[in-house]
């Protein structure tokens, strides 16, 4: 129990790094977390004020996408994430937001090609575009899962919708959300000047191993 207490807590904070970031408006979007080793994730109530987040209505859910602990309705998209989590033991934590210029690529359906070494770094290559769903069921969860398995991309375009990320835990795919709009912010600008230049597969390569295995303070 002192488990989820925390991840609700974590969950709870998390949300404000997405209005932070202006990745969302209004109620949209959402964080959640796996319960480590349980079959539970922690998700945002559905349609409530960020403002009002707060650890106590942090939904505790299965990974079926029922309730297990909370009074108010879950994140509509429930089971895409609980979806995510029974296909890719690996995630540990899944958002969706609708930011603007990453959305704005969702809705033209076209991946964004690796352009920068900052989408090398993260991404490892280009975002790519997932197929669209309606929201309410799994199907968006498949989707998410057909297109990033074998990807190193974290983060997926759902096509007229917006996007997805994956991570580790649930910081780290709110940091994908983030660097995902920032990358097609910078993405989008390109364009509008002319055509960006390529990038060779092996520098992308490259700039992925080392930000992912040497970057940072890991190796201290």
């Amino acid at each position: 129990m002192s488990v989820i207490a925390e991840l609700r807590k974590t969950v709870a904070a998390l949300h404000a790094e997405l209005t932070r970031y202006q990745l969302v408006a209004w109620t949209s979007g959402n964080v959640s977390a796996r319960v480590p080793g349980q079959e539970l994730m922690v998700i945002k109530p559905s349609g409530v004020s960020y403002d009002d987040l707060a650890a106590e209505n942090m939904i505790v859910c299965d990974l079926d996408g029922v309730v297990v602990e909370g009074d108010l309705s879950p994140s509509s998209d429930t089971a895409a994430h609980a979806y995510v989590y029974r296909a890719m033991p690996e995630v540990g934590g899944v958002v969706h937001t609708h930011s603007t210029y990453a959305t704005a690529w969702a809705a033209r359906g076209e991946a964004i090609a690796c352009h920068l070494t900052a989408q090398a770094d993260e991404f490892g290559g280009e975002i790519p575009i997932g197929p669209f769903a309606l929201i309410g069921g799994d199907d968006i969860g498949k989707g998410i899962v057909e297109t990033l398995t074998g990807h190193r991309s974290p983060a997926v375009l759902m096509r007229n919708h917006g996007v997805f990320t994956i991570g580790k835990d649930a910081r780290a795919a709110v940091k994908a959300a983030v660097m995902c709009e920032d990358v097609a912010r910078t993405a989008h600008l390109a364009r509008v000047l002319g055509q960006p230049l390529p990038m060779a597969q092996a520098d992308v390569d490259s700039l992925y191993d080392r930000y992912q295995n040497v970057y940072g303070q890991a190796g201290r």
